[in-house]
């Protein structure tokens, strides 16, 4: 008998994307799976439920009957778990540090829960990762919110009434988003400088018309291709020699991260206080801490630099602004890997696969992810 796989429509006030569209739908299919969406799921996505009625999927409003796997966007809550079927698996993405409740109730309901935020880092895992496929959405929407924020245009302009200067762009964290957002500063016509603190990141910054600050530290590199977190002091004296990028920039954008940790915090206030005129700063982080002192999460906010105001965006549930896009790509990752763990038909996990035990955090009513397990045992330990 096949497994049924439930798309959940987003409860979250603010959350556009869905797990599923009719093209990965087709995949789950031709798995030989049977997919149910509740009704509404895609509407902020730009997908109505005929669709996905169109694609093989039975659309349930009212009639929705107990499924084998639940697809989910944002994690899951406490009460969620409660109300799922007994031994039903979770794939979604999970935030676990922050989530540490939700994964005891998983794990005491029996629940087999799998987070795409946690796939190792190796190359079977690319076509499933959605922290890459959405980071790459965020990266251009800052450098758009941006765009809209400035009161200049951003290339070199040369009329016959005078010459327009490029904006000056910094980019602090390189991963997916930063990246993007080089290059689609690039595009606009931005002069464009980034930093960040691993020692890979130099290489690929030029590979999108970047240029790299090079700073007298040591790099940051952690396993998995991540950064790992600084030392205060260590991260008090990058923000001493990010200084004078900072106050030389037209449009600053931070996106960097660290797994499981507070955003770190790049620019302090002081930092900004030699900053020009009509500058924008956009904090990708500033809903995970920020990376932005005066950031706050989904406001537009004035900061009162010596020369006068700047603008400073903290974003928020970015990917939702560009729902049909971030829920296609969204969709394919769910797809591609619930289909790598089935077998005519049936999700049967195996986990001698490295994706499949590297993404699992709860089985057979216990915690069983090292990353999980070793931090809980730390917290007993204090």
């Amino acid at each position: 008998m096949s497994s049924t796989v439930l798309v959940r429509a987003e409860p979250a006030a603010g959350e556009k994307r869905v797990a599923a569209t009719p093209d990965s739908i087709r995949k789950l299919k031709a798995a030989g799976l049977e997919i149910q969406v509740e009704a509404g799921a895609g509407r902020f996505a730009g997908i109505d439920d005929a669709s996905y009625r169109s694609a093989g999927a039975h659309v349930a409003d009212g009639d929705r009957s107990p499924a084998d796997v639940l697809f989910h966007v944002r994690p899951l809550s406490v009460s969620d778990v409660q109300a799922l079927p007994a031994g039903t698996i979770t794939v979604g993405t999970v935030d676990p540090f922050n989530n540490i409740d939700v994964l005891r109730a998983l794990a005491s309901a029996g629940h087999t829960s799998f987070a795409l935020d946690f796939l190792p880092r190796i190359s079977r895992a690319q076509s499933m990762d959605v922290l890459s496929s959405q980071a790459l959405i965020a990266g251009y929407k800052c450098v758009l919110l941006a765009a809209d924020a400035f009161d200049r245009i951003f290339p070199m302009t040369m009329t016959a009434a005078g010459t327009l200067a490029p904006a000056r762009v910094l980019v602090l964290g390189a991963g997916v988003a930063g990246l993007q957002a080089i290059a689609t500063s690039k595009r606009l016509g931005g002069v464009v400088s980034a930093y960040d603190v691993r020692s890979s990141s130099a290489e690929e910054v030029r590979s999108v018309g970047g240029t790299f600050i090079s700073l007298d530290l040591e790099a940051a590199d952690a396993s998995g291709g991540y950064a790992r977190e600084l030392g205060e002091a260590r991260a008090q004296r990058q923000r001493e020699l990010l200084t004078p990028y900072v106050e030389a920039a037209d449009i600053i954008i931070t996106t960097a991260a660290v797994p499981g940790r507070p955003a770190p915090r790049l620019i302090t206030s002081a930092m900004m206080a030699g900053m020009k005129a009509g500058s924008v700063v956009v904090d990708l982080a500033a809903e995970t801490g920020g990376n932005v002192e005066a950031s706050v999460p989904g406001e537009r906010t004035r900061f009162s630099a010596s020369a006068g105001d700047v603008t400073v965006i903290g974003v928020k549930d970015i990917h939702s602004e560009l729902a049909v896009d971030s829920s296609k790509l969204l969709a394919m990752n769910f797809a591609n890997f619930l289909t790598a763990l089935t077998v005519d038909g049936v999700v049967v996990p195996d986990f001698s696969d490295e994706i499949v035990s590297g993404s699992c955090l709860t089985h057979d009513g216990a915690i069983v992810h090292p990353r999980i397990t070793e931090l809980l045992t730390e917290e007993v330990a204090r």
